[in-house]
């Protein structure tokens, strides 16, 4: 039976991250929050929303692991509550939660699948955000065979076992490198890849806009992750093991 939960990692979110769970619940009834170490008090934000939803469900962390931390630990938590799949999406606000039925749709039909959202970018989306992202997809393309056309954009849907298998597997995709590796390593595991557009919005300090991106040490994480699935691809191609299954 396909079963879908709405997973939002959330670390130190502001009021954003009500603002953005309220926005999932008036389109989807499931949502898994799991506030990653958060320090300025919004893991407390969504506590009275919990007797007005029956399917949401908070898992609080005591230390920041990082989303693929995160992300692992919603999973584990969904699979033992019998759920088949789980749509990811930021706190911040930036993924279209308007979205959410469209992509859990797509899942439905294809469930052995990974659903990936490819972003649309409007005029308000940092240039340096925009063409920063080029070369991670340059570099996935040729390593996942063009299974994946957008690997930062978080917004996915993932079958859980075998998310839970790449991440299990390795002690690495725990922190900004966790959404370019697992979905390369998920595809190289044989799971399809499918890519569906979807708008993003940006929103500047004043807006509440927070970022926890930082250019030197996550950039510096995302050219060792290459390095490693570099290494990683190269093997394949010279053992002539597929690079996708799509």
């Amino acid at each position: 039976m396909f079963r879908c939960i709405v997973l939002v990692p959330s670390y130190n979110s502001g009021l954003l991250l009500r603002s953005t769970v309220s926005a999932v619940l008036a389109v989807w009834p499931d949502v898994v929050v799991v506030t990653d170490g958060s320090t300025d008090g919004s893991d407390r934000t969504l506590d009275d929303m919990l007797p007005a939803h029956a399917g949401l469900k908070i898992l609080h962390l005591a230390q920041n692991g990082g989303k693929g931390h995160a992300v692992l630990q919603g999973a584990l938590w969904a699979l033992q509550a019998g759920y088949t799949h789980a749509l990811t999406m930021d706190a911040d606000g930036q993924h279209p939660a308007q979205a959410v039925p469209d992509f859990i749709a797509l899942s439905r039909s294809a469930p052995q699948a990974l659903v990936l959202g490819v972003p649309v970018f409007g005029s308000e989306a940092p240039a340096l955000r925009v063409w920063g992202r080029k070369l991670s997809n340059i570099l996935i393309d040729m390593e996942t065979g063009g299974a994946v056309k957008d690997c930062l954009f978080g917004f996915r849907v993932y079958p859980l076992k075998p998310l839970v298998m790449v991440l299990q597997a390795s002690r690495f995709m725990r922190g900004f490198d966790f959404d370019p590796e697992v979905a390369a390593r998920m595809v190289w595991q044989g799971v399809p890849a499918l890519n569906k557009p979807a708008v993003v919005q940006y929103f500047n300090a004043a807006e509440g806009g927070i970022s926890h991106f930082h250019y030197v040490r996550d950039n510096t994480r995302l050219v060792f992750m290459h390095l490693r699935l570099l290494f990683a691809w190269a093997r394949r191609v010279c053992c002539g093991k597929p690079l996708s299954s799509s």
